[in-house]
């Protein structure tokens, strides 16, 4: 049997030298004229051990990380090939401490499977739910995921379910499924992993969507800053079309339903249903108002289906294991499991699946393992760069979306981001104020005014001008940004600057004040 080596091609893993290492490999390989199959898996996501090679052995995978080049000589002369000891041997994978303590659903493919092999693919178990789904009506398809408890994984918690229902009420010659893969928020990188690691997950999840909706053409919009999973995705699509997973006939069924790839220029407020489908029409990216809601009157004016790539990518599994499996997990109103993405200051950072009700302390300080730096953590932003600020006051917060907005957060696209005591919150709340202003459309005078005016009057208070004066200014305009802008840029902008200003205020006296202080 020849040897399999897995050395990932996902982004996160390239960026911290899997491609030198691959190529070290092959290079070893051929001066050894050892035979050998390198595989380019995607990611487990547990970033701090990228790269992280593994080898397939007769008693299973066992891994090495991080490698890098120059490790790869004594790798082999160790005896890596059948898993010997060696100073980067990490043992069995799903036994290493921050993948053995997660419930994989989701993700359990990715980092595991040839994410371009459809054999592969359905050795683990892909394929079942969209075969279940050629089987069923669309209504009890429609059934199945609103019993399942699935809410939206983009950032609103909207019940997938519900969306789908009303566009497949929604009388109309043709309709739409589209998929929001415009990644943009801080320390979120869930959708590339599943893009890179398992791209067939989403096609499939794309196609359910389509026969439960009577939708037949898909989109996926992704960020142009995404280049290897546009590639990956749009192999994915070709193969899953000459093997009848797409086309006229899916699964031999009469159910037609085809799919492609757009590429977006990176605009953040893309990332807003609207403006995303403003862009695919070819369009300048600004909000449209609603109503009319993109359910009834979406892209090119049809009903259309908008989820998430993590929403979508959860789809096969409650068709394949039942509602009543996926919603088994969970707490409260927010069920199955969640990719949460640890990133920032933090020692461990990586995703980590894993079922809604863990306690924010327990992600930032026993799975992430607290900082990098070995200071103090202050602060944790949930949400990318429009959550908000929790201090270690808030540590006990369960993460439930219900939960984080009693406390005046949001869960988001479950970014975390973690910061230690040299933060200072009065320039994160500055930050966040520009953020806006720089990612405004320009459509709504709240986002595109207050976000500036908000810069500006921040600055008077960095001076020590009237700080309380201005402070209280702050919230007042943080309030009409709040209520008054028309999408979710300007009205979550309020929640980094009002919980920095309210859990932080230290920060935000005059400077000889905080000096002093200190």
């Amino acid at each position: 049997m020849i040897p399999r080596i897995y050395v990932p091609a996902d982004s996160g893993a390239l960026a911290l030298g899997a491609e030198k290492v691959a190529k070290a490999i092959e290079k070893e390989l051929a001066e050894r004229g050892v035979e050998a199959k390198i595989v380019r898996n995607g990611s487990r996501g547990a970033y701090f051990l990228e790269p992280m090679v593994e080898v397939a052995t007769a008693e299973g995978r066992v891994a090495y990380g991080p490698v890098k080049p120059s490790d790869v000589k004594s790798l082999f002369d160790s005896g890596f090939l059948k898993g010997a000891p060696h100073k980067r041997w990490l043992g069995a994978p799903d036994k290493i401490p921050f993948l053995a303590k997660q419930t994989r659903l989701t993700f359990a493919r990715c980092g595991v499977i040839d994410p371009l092999s459809l054999d592969n693919y359905k050795a683990h178990g892909g394929l079942k739910g969209l075969q279940n789904a050629v089987a069923m009506a669309p209504a009890d398809i429609v059934k199945q995921v609103t019993e399942s408890g699935l809410r939206g994984r983009g950032g609103a918690g909207f019940p997938t379910g519900i969306k789908w229902k009303t566009v497949l009420d929604t009388a109309s010659e043709r309709k739409y499924i589209v998929c929001n893969a415009d990644e943009g928020d801080s320390a979120t990188f869930a959708d590339r992993m599943i893009m890179e690691g398992d791209p067939f997950v989403l096609i499939e999840g794309m196609a359910i969507a389509g026969i439960a909706t009577g939708a037949t053409k898909g989109f996926v919009y992704i960020r142009s800053e995404y280049p290897h999973a546009v590639a990956t995705m749009n192999k994915a699509v070709e193969i899953a079309r000459k093997h009848g997973v797409l086309g006229v006939n899916v699964l031999g069924s009469p159910n037609a339903f085809d799919m492609e790839i757009r590429v977006g220029a990176g605009a953040y407020v893309c990332g807003e249903e609207t403006s995303l489908l403003n862009s695919l029409e070819g369009k300048r990216g600004v909000v449209r108002a609603k109503p009319p809601l993109p359910a009834i009157q979406g892209l090119f004016g049809k009903p259309t289906v908008i989820n998430n790539v993590i929403s979508l990518a959860s789809v096969p599994i409650i068709m394949d294991k039942g509602a009543a499996f996926y919603k088994d997990f969970g707490m409260g109103r927010s069920r199955g499991t969640i990719p949460i993405q640890i990133a920032g200051n933090v020692k461990h950072g990586g995703l980590f699946e894993t079922a809604f009700g863990l306690t924010l302390g327990e992600i930032v300080d026993e799975i992430g393992g607290g900082t990098a730096s070995g200071r103090p953590v202050k602060a944790v932003q949930v949400g990318g760069p429009l959550g908000a600020y929790f201090p270690r006051a808030l540590f006990d917060t369960p993460f439930d979306y219900e939960a984080f907005a009693a406390k005046d957060g949001l869960i988001g696209h479950a970014g975390l981001t973690v910061f230690d005591d040299t933060a200072d919150m009065l320039k994160q709340a500055r930050f966040a104020m520009e953020f806006c202003a720089i990612e405004s459309c320009g459509k709504c005078t709240p986002c595109r005014i207050g976000s500036t005016r908000g810069v500006e009057v921040l600055d008077k208070v960095a001076s020590g001008i009237e700080a309380e004066k201005n402070l209280a200014l702050v919230t007042d305009l943080c309030n009409t940004m709040k209520f008054g802008s028309l999408c979710a840029l300007g009205g979550f902008t309020p929640y980094p600057v009002m919980s920095s200003i309210t859990h932080f205020p230290e920060d935000f006296k005059p400077a000889p004040t905080r000096v002093a202080a200190e």
